[in-house]
């Protein structure tokens, strides 16, 4: 263990394996500051943090440091969604419009609930992105949404819909509940369960949250002549260097594109696709929740389980042009996507977070860190995933 890096917490017998591997990702793999939290049959069998908030001031990771954990955030909001279908309110293969009347316009009529979820609907971009200020606001977003035409004819491809996402699905949220999706999660998921996780982060918690900093690639690989370009790669690196491509459009659907996930008012809006700010612990608790009891609290019902992590979408992506597979609103196992079984389902998030279940080994993971490194490099989640899965023997 590095003798720069203060390691706090707990670690139950068997799971020693675990704290190895996170030491290891402070000594190895260039951790700056993370946490990490797993259940084992609905009780917390590790609990661990470490390393520092912020670099630039040195301030110590504590148990109650809070993470922006990016894509991660789409699990918790995919919760919000079924759990409203297992109360009867929403049919998850009725037509968006039946519950977001304007959604139907530009051919959208027939679009399920279902394929937003899962990311099969063709709306990935904007031809007119929004200006950030508005986006953030909400309603200026959800109606660019819902007056544009899909990028494809919906149902016959999917295409990981990075950033509207959250508008699409937390206006579903809105229209069937009657409140934000931010505020259904803080209601109805966390509040019960007493997480410390957040879509629209309160001002009174903003002095927990950790600063991410950004790694840059060591190679550019958009800068290298084609040839030079490793053969699996082209078709992606191709689709990066050209501004029209899916891949760049469905991360520019703000003006500007890019989003300062370290500032307040990026923190305090409800990006339901893409800033939830929490714990390891919070993570790891709900999807404990979703697969068993918890403290006498258990959020899905099996058949709402079995619903919620079945495969609708596999193959290649439209938009990150690899395999991917997700169920109606959490990532699949694939040959990159780190989990512990092939029953898994969850969420990775950008620059390394990741949170999971995992039924069939009554195992539930939460992994947030502020390095954002990411890329086919980054070996901190797996690494994890894979001492866990040692520790069940």
């Amino acid at each position: 263990m590095s003798d720069m890096t203060t390691i706090d917490g707990e670690v139950a017998a068997g799971f020693e394996p675990v704290l190895e591997a996170f030491a290891a990702n402070f000594d190895r793999h260039a951790d700056i500051g993370a946490a990490l939290c797993v259940y084992h049959d609905g009780r917390p069998v590790v609990d661990l943090w470490g390393g520092v908030t912020d670099p630039s001031i040195g301030y110590p990771w504590t148990r109650d440091t809070l993470q922006l954990v990016y894509s991660a955030t789409k699990g918790a909001t995919a919760t919000a969604v079924h759990l409203l279908a297992q109360r009867g309110v929403l049919d998850l293969d009725a037509p968006v419009a039946r519950y977001w009347p304007e959604f139907a316009a530009k051919g959208k009529a027939d679009i399920p609930v279902r394929w937003l979820l899962s990311h099969r609907a063709g709306l990935v971009s904007l031809d007119q992105p929004v200006p950030l200020a508005q986006a953030l606001s909400w309603q200026p977003m959800v109606a660019a949404l819902a007056a544009q035409r899909p990028q494809w004819t919906p149902g016959t491809a999917h295409g990981y819909h990075g950033r509207t996402w959250g508008w699409l699905v937390g206006e579903v949220i809105r229209r069937v509940s009657g409140r934000t999706p931010g505020r259904f999660f803080a209601d109805e998921i966390a509040s019960p369960l007493g997480l410390d996780f957040f879509i629209g982060l309160p001002a009174s918690e903003r002095g927990r949250v950790s600063r991410m900093v950004y790694q840059q690639p060591e190679i550019d690989f958009t800068a290298l002549p084609p040839e030079a370009v490793p053969e699996e790669l082209r078709e992606l690196v191709a689709a990066w260097r050209d501004p029209d491509s899916l891949s760049n459009r469905a991360f520019a659907v703000t003006n500007p594109a890019d989003i300062d996930f370290n500032s307040p008012e990026v923190q305090a809006a409800e990006l339901p696709a893409s800033n939830g700010i929490g714990t390891a612990r919070g993570l790891a608790r709900m999807y404990a929740a979703l697969i068993g009891e918890v403290d006498g609290i258990r959020l899905f019902t099996p058949e709402t389980l079995a619903s919620a992590t079945k495969e609708q979408a596999s193959g290649v992506d439209q938009v990150m042009v690899v395999p991917s597979r997700f169920s109606s609103g959490y990532m699949l196992p694939t040959a990159t996507t780190p989990m512990t079984g092939p029953n898994s389902f969850g969420h990775t998030g950008r620059g390394g977070s990741l949170a999971f279940a995992d039924p069939e080994h009554g195992i539930a993971f939460g992994y947030v860190m502020n390095h954002i490194i990411g890329g086919p490099d980054d070996m901190r989640a797996a690494a994890l995933a894979e001492a866990v899965r040692k520790s069940l023997g």
